[in-house]
């Protein structure tokens, strides 16, 4: 029973930060899994309903309040142990993508550089973690339809940014990250 570990989000301005736990059933056609940054959007979502009728997952999230209370890698992290602890069956080694994995996991566990790109059980979790993560923001977007959210998920692209400029900050961006907190916080122009 090995579990594969992967995060989305860590780099938005707004939104959670996602991890998803897998743990594959005994005759997965692991053959079209992997990296979610390496499918277009139609076989990420091809791929997704896939894995969730053929797998043990589970997600794990931490919210805005998280990342700005612990930072956004504590965050990660967090949401990673949230994702394990929920999984249904417990894994007896976890596979993590990065270089770092929960300091309070109580399961044998391994980092794994890349591991997203190399190791088809995290390529996996970064799949149902992406698409979770997408699906949040299209329907959290239907409320803030001038940030682009059902486009840019929540990353700084250039439209989103000019959004934050028209029409303020709202309560799901992430209020120390710098594009943001330049907006509330604009330097002072020194007067001459």
């Amino acid at each position: 029973m090995i579990a594969g570990v992967d995060e989305v989000g860590r780099g938005c301005l707004s939104g959670p930060v996602l991890s998803a736990a897998v743990i594959f059933n005994k005759k997965i056609d692991i053959s079209n899994i992997k990296d979610s940054k390496m499918m277009s959007s139609d076989m990420r979502k091809k791929i997704f309903k896939y894995l969730i009728k053929n797998s043990i997952y589970a997600v794990g999230t931490a919210s805005v309040k998280e990342i700005e209370k612990i930072n956004i890698l504590n965050a990660s992290l967090l949401a990673m142990e949230r994702a394990i602890y929920k999984l249904k069956i417990k894994p007896r080694l976890v596979l993590i993508d990065g270089i770092y994995a929960p300091k309070n996991l109580k399961f044998k566990s391994k980092t794994i550089i890349n591991g997203d790109e190399k190791i088809p059980i995290i390529s996996a979790a970064s799949i149902i973690a992406k698409v979770t993560r997408d699906n949040f923001m299209i329907k959290l977007s239907k409320n803030y339809p001038g940030y682009d959210w059902k486009n840019n998920f929540g990353y700084g692209t250039s439209r989103h940014l000019k959004a934050l400029k028209k029409y303020g900050v709202t309560k799901h961006h992430r209020k120390k990250f710098k594009p943001v907190y330049n907006i509330l916080f604009p330097k002072k122009r020194e007067t001459q």
